[in-house]
């Protein structure tokens, strides 16, 4: 009897426990139901919104919205993106207050039938400028083609912005937070504005007789369609867009405005046997604010070798998100940087026609999606006073001291230089008149002052006259016929993680890049301990590395490393300086511009009655137009304007390179937690270098040696069983 009710006290009190068990399952489930708690375990953060993220969905002003549109159940890695990007949203939702929002819309058809919600979501995709795209993926041995949503609009008020297609989660919160920051920044930019922006069509009647010999289909219904278009922006821009139609054939007087914005102008002979007389026209759209005005091209000319010229009107369907583009663009939605134009730096404007010839495109486009670029003509004006950056790339002209000294005082204010120099100049060596040019004769690279260098001297950096030849280096395949294998290209070092400085925050993901035609910089220590700078090395070259100086020629035929590798040294080929800076012109004369003197008989006359007015104000001497110490500023200095042409700075900005370029504009702007932003997802991570000993004795311990641990280890536990059972053999025989 004791025995069964020791039983079913010991059943019960199994139950009470199992019981109790599951309560505390229930109750943590519900814990966690309702406190939502996350933790990021990735080095970079990758799963954890960045600083600026926070700040900008934690000060929305207005409601804004996302509405993403992603087809359910896609293959991999297309799933993995979908799963990222509601954890992403559902972060910013974390630090976001009452104005965020987000939804998921249904566009899956369930077994191939579309559900009425899902043909509705579908529309709605298709209204905001978001389309299916064919993705590719293997099933069953077997390359298969789908077609999918993967796209989202962000809505703010009146104002839309897309982002169409996300195949990858790579870069996808920047560009998420990029386009909120810009929603911020037009909304403001539109409220701001006291006068209306006015898109003006010029379209000549006449161009309607002639229209059909070109042809130009649709030339008559193009003002109502324009007019169309404008009006659903308007809609979207806070009512701040007027349309005009302007017929140049009818009032003359628009010849002026036509030539003035460079609109395209037709002129024809009689045709039709005479039925059309001869005559002219212009066509062309112009969105003009204040003293902005960017031009359209509403006809695109093309002279196509013998065929002639052909003549085709702009995609209509386009016309909207151009027109949108091109608004954000005359508004200057984004922050200044400033670019000095002259002294025959790089074009970094919107070239004109020569976008195949345009060898830093990439670079301008990377830039423009972030800042508005001033352009700063020295040669004809004053530095201004709105960008907190200049940027300086490829001079090759001589500075005069009055340039010298705009660029000096810009420092002295507090602002930024980004300097991108190169101590040679390319010249072709003479040739005799009817001489042949040599075999592997090229370029001839000879030292080159910009007057730029004994500023920055003064400064306490300077640019030695030399290139950087690397033994780790660019290796260029050798094709079959001349014999096979890699040809060094010792002037492209390659520089490895741990040659890059990633103390610094928007350095830290930055683990390779390449340089080209770079010379090395020296560090006047003393100067800097003087002045109380700080000096950061961003990144070196290699233990291999040596300088090439004088009459450079980079053919590789001739380049050959050092007998001795006693001349073989890391150089600092990157740096940027912070600190205030004293003027370089303290102490000096102060320069003045110069100007061309062309008197006349006026000045002469006017000499003689104002000489007296003349000498006294020659006498009044003005005090704060020169600052001798600067406030705190920024200098980034590297010796490589070819490290920023399209080579080398890839297109969507995701290479180490470009963002290296962009990351240190940022820094200099003083947006280093965006710059940090757009590196953390860097997918460039090489594995660090180790010695051929190291690397050995890695693979030897793999093949061998942890197959050696696992017997060793069970010898060990066997001995353990072995002993414990002579133990309990030793209890039971006494």
């Amino acid at each position: 009897m004791k025995g069964i009710k020791r039983g079913m006290k010991e059943k019960s009190g199994t139950y009470i426990k199992f019981f109790g068990y599951l309560v505390l399952i229930v109750l943590a489930n519900v814990a966690g139901i309702t406190f939502f708690f996350r933790a990021d375990l990735t080095e970079n953060k990758l799963y954890s919104i960045s600083e600026a993220s926070r700040q900008v969905v934690s000060t929305l002003s207005e409601p804004l919205t996302i509405n993403v549109f992603f087809t359910k159940n896609l293959p991999v890695p297309h799933n993995n993106t979908e799963r990222y990007l509601h954890d992403l949203l559902e972060e910013y939702s974390m630090d976001a207050g009452r104005y965020f929002n987000y939804r998921f819309y249904d566009v899956s058809p369930e077994e191939g039938d579309m559900t009425e919600e899902a043909g509705k979501n579908r529309r709605l995709a298709k209204s905001y400028g978001i389309y299916p795209v064919q993705i590719q993926h293997i099933e069953e041995d077997e390359v298969k083609f789908q077609k999918a949503f993967m796209g989202l609009v962000l809505i703010q008020g009146d104002i839309i912005e897309r982002i169409p297609t996300i195949t990858s989660t790579e870069g996808l919160e920047y560009r998420l937070t990029m386009a909120m920051r810009k929603l911020n920044n037009k909304i403001s930019a539109l409220l701001g504005l006291e006068q209306k922006i006015r898109v003006r069509l010029f379209l000549s009647s006449s161009l309607e007789k002639v229209a059909p010999f070109i042809p130009l289909s649709g030339l008559p219904e193009l003002p109502e369609r324009l007019e169309t278009i404008v009006k659903d922006l308007n809609k979207k821009n806070y009512g701040k867009l007027e349309f005009e139609h302007l017929d140049p054939t009818k009032d003359e007087g628009l010849e002026l405005q036509v030539e003035k914005h460079n609109i395209l102008s037709l002129r024809w002979p009689a045709l039709a046997d005479g039925e059309i007389q001869p005559g002219k026209g212009a066509i062309g759209l112009v969105i003009e604010h204040g003293a902005k005005a960017i031009t359209l091209p509403l006809i695109h000319v093309m002279r196509i070798p013998s065929i002639g010229t052909h003549y085709q009107m702009t995609d209509m369907t386009e016309m909207e998100g151009v027109i949108n583009e091109n608004i954000e663009s005359l508004l200057d939605i984004n922050e200044d940087l400033g670019y000095l134009a002259d002294h025959g730096t790089f074009n970094l404007g919107t070239p004109v026609g020569q976008e195949e010839q345009d060898p830093i495109q990439n670079l301008r486009k990377l830039i423009s999606q972030s800042y508005t670029i001033k352009d700063v003509n020295l040669k004809e004006g004053d530095m201004p006073y709105s960008p907190d950056c200049l940027m300086i790339a490829g001079p090759t002209e001589t500075f005069d001291d009055y340039a010298l000294f705009q660029i000096d005082q810009f420092l002295m204010r507090g602002k930024s230089l980004a300097i991108f120099l190169d101590r040679f100049k390319e010249v072709m060596p003479p040739q005799q008149p009817g001489q042949r040019l040599q075999f592997n004769q090229g370029p001839i690279f000879v030292p080159f002052d910009t007057g730029l260098e004994k500023m920055l001297e003064h400064y306490g950096i300077r640019v030695k006259e030399s290139y950087i030849m690397d033994e780790n280096c660019y290796r260029q395949r050798v094709s079959s016929q001349m014999g096979g294998g890699e040809k060094a290209i010792y002037y492209i070092p390659l520089i490895k993680k741990q040659h890059i400085n990633h103390n610094l925050a928007f350095m830290k993901n930055i683990k390779g890049l390449i340089a080209i035609k770079i010379s090395p910089l020296e560090l006047e220590t003393d100067l800097i301990e003087k002045y109380g700078l700080r000096a950061h090395t961003l990144f070196s070259s290699s233990e291999k590395s040596w300088e090439t100086t004088g009459r450079v020629n980079l053919n590789p035929i001739f380049l050959r490393p050092p007998q001795s590798d006693e001349e073989q040294e890391s150089r600092p080929l990157a740096y940027l300086l912070e600190g205030r800076f004293p003027s370089y012109f303290d102490g000096k004369p102060i320069p003045r511009r110069e100007e061309a003197d062309t008197p006349s008989e006026d000045t002469d006359k006017e000499e003689t009655t104002d000489e007296k007015l003349t000498a006294d104000l020659s006498k009044i001497e003005g005090e704060g137009d020169f600052l001798a110490k600067g406030k705190p500023g920024r200098i980034f200095i590297m010796a490589s304007p070819e490290m920023l042409m399209d080579n080398v700075i890839e297109a969507k900005g995701r290479s180490p390179n470009s963002m290296f370029i962009m990351n240190v504009l940022d820094y200099l702007n003083n947006r280093e937690a965006i710059a940090v932003m757009r590196s953390k997802d860097q997918s460039f991570n090489p594995l660090n270098e180790t010695e051929v000993g190291t690397k050995v004795f890695v693979k030897s311990f793999n093949i061998a040696g942890l197959p050696v641990l696992v017997v060793i280890f069970g010898l060990f536990v066997w001995f353990r069983r072995h002993s414990r059972k002579k133990r309990i053999e030793m209890m039971f025989q006494r």
